[in-house]
């Protein structure tokens, strides 16, 4: 599997929360900050769009990229977070 990271923004709180709800669909997965999400997935970034695309209103935004060679963070959402992104990213 690789991993991706998921941004997004959404006006509706809704919606947020239902993107939110989908990204826990993929089978590990670890909430960077309140819209940035790291996933582990077999699909291409192209197929991570399109899955989250139609929760998407017409303004929303969505950025995935696949995770790279280096990567740092401050204040993850505790210990097992930050021991999820050590591992994965």
């Amino acid at each position: 599997m690789k991993c991706y990271i998921v941004t997004f923004e959404a006006a509706d709180v809704a919606v947020r929360q239902r993107i939110r709800d989908r990204l826990k669909s993929y089978p590990k997965y670890c909430p960077v900050h309140k819209h940035c999400w790291a996933i582990m997935t077999d699909q291409k970034a192209a197929e991570v769009r399109d899955f989250l695309t139609p929760l998407l209103g017409p303004k929303d935004r969505m950025f995935v990229i696949r995770s790279g060679t280096e990567s740092a963070w401050r204040n993850s959402y505790g210990p097992k977070n930050n021991e999820w992104l050590k591992k994965n990213l």
